[in-house]
């Protein structure tokens, strides 16, 4: 990735590299060697005294990952030199594990990388639980994943999810207040309680229909398994969810998708936002018998 800025005012070119072109102390220290860092074409070092009217640029290059890359099928929604958003599918995990160590989202994404001759990094920046399924995006280089966790920190990330969910919502639209802690025992599953951390999510009622419910919701916070441990509190989990309480013997895995993701765009600040193809399942009509 190369990252370019023509200057405006004279400074030691390290001023330009952290402020114009927003990279980190701890990547500058770690691209100071090679010709990484370059003013009018020519390598330089971080103390050069940059002039008005130079161009400024870094050449940021990536070590390949440390997990096989695979040749797997990849639903592309966006793409560009600093962004990779794809429709991830149900079951599939995100990332490799010791146990785990072939056949995730992030293997193929390597894959299709090494395909394209693209020297990127695989850098997840929305993570979804194995069988939630929807939008994942993924920075290409370390600097771009660093600037969009700060995004993400600001909340100037929005994601938009929709559920089937079993029962009736208190409210036609709402707020979910509640705190929310791993469960004792060394479970890997969360509940709600007074010592958890907080946890906010918004919800809206799109739909009811034979004793199901489809909801648009908005986690306000990021913690894990938040929606379906919500919505499982308020008496309505998640269809399909068999953790949480939706477990379905016609309905193979969780009704939840993550339908969107807006943003400033890491680069230009410019908004984007990325729609996945999927929705949960939801009923169009009932039989007759209900």
């Amino acid at each position: 990735m190369v990252l370019t800025c023509t200057a405006r005012r004279a400074g030691p070119l390290l001023s330009f590299l952290r402020t114009e072109l927003g990279l980190s102390s701890s990547l500058v220290k770690s691209l100071k060697t090679g010709s990484v860092f370059r003013v009018n074409g020519e390598p330089v070092f971080t103390d050069f005294p940059v002039q008005p009217g130079d161009v400024v640029t870094a050449l940021l290059t990536e070590d390949p990952p440390d997990f096989p890359a695979q040749d797997l099928p990849l639903d592309i929604l966006y793409e560009d030199e600093a962004l990779l958003a794809v429709d991830k599918g149900p079951g599939l995990w995100v990332h490799p594990s010791p146990s785990r160590y072939t056949g995730t989202l992030a293997n193929g994404v390597a894959g299709y990388f090494s395909r394209t001759k693209q020297p990127c990094g695989v850098h997840v920046v929305t993570r979804l639980d194995r069988d939630t399924f929807g939008v994942v995006l993924l920075a290409k280089h370390a600097h771009i994943h660093a600037l969009l966790c700060q995004s993400q920190r600001a909340g100037q990330l929005r994601k938009t999810y929709q559920a089937t969910v079993r029962g009736s919502m208190p409210e036609p639209s709402g707020i979910i207040d509640l705190p929310i802690r791993r469960r004792d025992g060394g479970s890997l599953l969360r509940e709600v309680h007074p010592d958890g951390q907080a946890a906010v999510t918004r919800y809206r009622v799109l739909n009811e229909r034979g004793g199901l419910s489809l909801l648009e919701l908005e986690p306000v916070t990021g913690r894990t398994h938040q929606l379906r441990v919500h919505c499982a509190a308020l008496g309505c989990p998640i269809l399909g969810d068999r953790d949480y309480g939706g477990g379905s013997d016609t309905v193979p895995h969780q009704q939840l998708c993550a339908v969107s993701l807006t943003l400033p765009h890491p680069l230009t600040g410019e908004p984007l936002t990325i729609y996945s193809r999927q929705r949960p399942f939801f009923p169009k009509f009932l039989t007759a018998d209900g």
